[in-house]
């Protein structure tokens, strides 16, 4: 956002439901058994996907109450996803979720989403998606906060009031974006990035 907003990217969602199947019961019990389905096993599936659409599948979360799950799905890719990108993600998920069954007889609902500005910056393509962005990182017993100039495969180059630093990641801690507030008299209109926020 800017002029007298926040300067940053809201996370952009979409939401897909399932429909019912048949249920399987407790003999003990008899109410309703939702085993949780395997996170690492949802990844294997889903990452050739989002591949597929030239995005990286960033996490995945799997949320059981009762007889309703949650399946959240986060992706991102360089120069960010749109809106468009999150609706193809979502359904290309949605059938391949459902292909294989992967999240059992019950129904779920699929929610896709970009990752927020609150997102820990922990892999090289975190730093490099945040170039130009204000950051804040653990660096030993201190922190190392600056403009990212630019990235490698190895590190980041930060400004830091003016003097430029070099850092390796092994160096760095999981950097964080900073929220930066702009000036009335900047010339920016104060209209938010584009995006939706659950």
């Amino acid at each position: 956002m800017h002029g007298g907003s926040r300067h940053g990217s809201q996370p952009k969602t979409v939401r897909n439901g399932a429909t019912p199947r048949s249920r399987t019961a407790d003999a003990n019990s008899g109410r309703t058994h939702v085993p949780a389905p395997d996170a690492d096993r949802l990844e294997r599936l889903l990452s050739p996907v989002v591949r597929a659409m030239n995005m990286d599948l960033e996490s995945i979360r799997v949320t059981v109450v009762g007889r309703r799950r949650l399946l959240r799905v986060v992706v991102d890719a360089d120069g960010g996803v749109s809106l468009d990108d999150i609706a193809l993600a979502s359904r290309e998920l949605s059938i391949k979720l459902d292909a294989a069954a992967a999240m059992g007889e019950l129904p779920y609902t699929l929610e896709v989403s970009s990752p927020g500005v609150d997102r820990p910056l922990t892999q090289p393509r975190h730093w490099r998606r945040a170039v130009g962005r204000l950051v804040v990182a653990p660096y030993g017993d201190s922190t190392a906060e600056g403009r990212i100039l630019g990235t490698t495969e190895a590190g980041v180059t930060l400004d830091r009031d003016g003097v430029t630093c070099e850092y390796t990641y092994a160096e760095l801690g999981p950097g964080r974006v900073q929220i930066e507030f702009g000036h009335l008299d900047d010339g920016s209109t104060g209209d938010s990035d584009a995006g939706e926020e659950d």
